[in-house]
Order: C-alpha cells, then sequence, then structure tokens
C-alpha cells in the first residue's frame, strides 16, 4: 500500500512535521517488522521539508497500527524558521492508499500508456518501460505513477491516483464547494488529530 503524507496549504513549518512525521513513520513500520521507503517526495523551499511524501509499504491493511496515523497529525513547537511567530500548532495530513481502493473500472473506459521511467534507476530507466499513465475517457481524468520499480506496481498506484482524483471531483461537483480535481491535501482537518508530537526534538504525546 501507500501511505501519503501532506503539508496541504500549510507553511513551511508544515513542511518541515511532513519530514519529521515521515521518519519516525518509517522507523515506527521497520521496527514493526514491515517494509518501508520513500518512493516520491514534493520538496518544499527549505532543507529537510517537503510538500508531501509517498510512502511504499508491504503493512496489512487489516493491521491496527493502521488506525494510529491515517489522519491528521500535530505538531506543536515554536516555529525554527520565524522566531518571531506566535503560531505554534502545526497540522500535517496523512492518509492511505489501500490496493483494495482500486475502482474496477471497465476496460472501455480506460486508456493505459506506459512509458520510460525518468529519474534515479540508471540503465533500467532507460529500457523498460515501467511508467504508466492511465486516463479515465468519460472524464478525460488521468494519473500517472513511475515512482515504483515494476509496470505492474506502477499501474497498481495509478489506478489508485485515479480514482481518488474521480472521487474528489464527484465530491467537488455534488457540493459545489471546490473545483473540480482538486487535490485532498489541500483541505487539512484541522483539528482531532490521530496523533500530537511536541517540541523541535518531535516527541510523541501520548
Amino acid at each position: 500500500m501507500w501511505i501519503q503524507i501532506s503539508s496541504g496549504q500549510g507553511p513551511v513549518e508544515c513542511a518541515r512535521a511532513v519530514v519529521l512525521f515521515m521518519q519516525e513513520l518509517i522507523k515506527e513500520l521497520q521496527d514493526a517488522g514491515f517494509k518501508a521507503g520513500v518512493i516520491d517526495t514534493d520538496p518544499d523551499e527549505e532543507p529537510e521539508t517537503a510538500k508531501s511524501v509517498l510512502i511504499s509499504s508491504d503493512i496489512n491493511k487489516d493491521h491496527p497500527l493502521l488506525k494510529t496515523f491515517e489522519g491528521s497529525v500535530l505538531w506543536i513547537c515554536k516555529s525554527p524558521y520565524r522566531p518571531t511567530k506566535r503560531r505554534k500548532n502545526w497540522y500535517i495530513d496523512v492518509e492511505v492508499f489501500h490496493e483494495s481502493d482500486e475502482v474496477a473500472f471497465s476496460e472501455k473506459d480506460l486508456r493505459i500508456e506506459t512509458m520510460r521511467s525518468s529519474g534515479a534507476g540508471g540503465q533500467h530507466v532507460n529500457k523498460v518501460e515501467s511508467a504508466v499513465r492511465i486516463t479515465h475517457i468519460p472524464t478525460g481524468i488521468s494519473a500517472t505513477a513511475r515512482e515504483e520499480r515494476s509496470q505492474h506496481q506502477n499501474k497498481k498506484l495509478a489506478l489508485t491516483r485515479l480514482k481518488r482524483l474521480i472521487d474528489e471531483a464527484n465530491q467537488s461537483k455534488n457540493q459545489n464547494t471546490r473545483k473540480a480535481m482538486q487535490k485532498r491535501h489541500d483541505s487539512i482537518e484541522r483539528g482531532n488529530p490521530v496523533r500530537i508530537y511536541q517540541g523541535s526534538d518531535f516527541v510523541r504525546k501520548e
């Protein structure tokens, strides 16, 4: 499965919290015996900050650990970037993408394209068309995945992203409160955090 950690439209302090929580979560998953690693990052302006990161893990979808981190996460800390800033509460969002979330699209509704991956990977990305772009023909919405090494895994990730984009577009249309296809990380819930961390050393509050 995939786990997305996002700062939303929050300031750089939230982007710092993304990286801090990413490090904590990967360690936590690995300590529990699962594989976990970053497969995509959208960096922010400061070092060691990110607008969002995508983690791949083999944790079981029914594992109770999942319920402890999906939702909003609060970091309570004086800004490390703006000493005069009075605000101390920084929220980020954590969302889990299960393979079971994939929608059973009809083949006639999809256009699936493969392409060569870019970025790290050496000769592998030059010879194998492992990246996948899937377009939902009736809506024109498309999603691309190139982070995984295999075309099969990238297809799963692209399908998952496509379903979420269509769901968000439908919700936006029905509620008429957001533009179609606005990303989830633009609307992080500020409150009721599933986890709270405190201080510059990012210690979890039990």
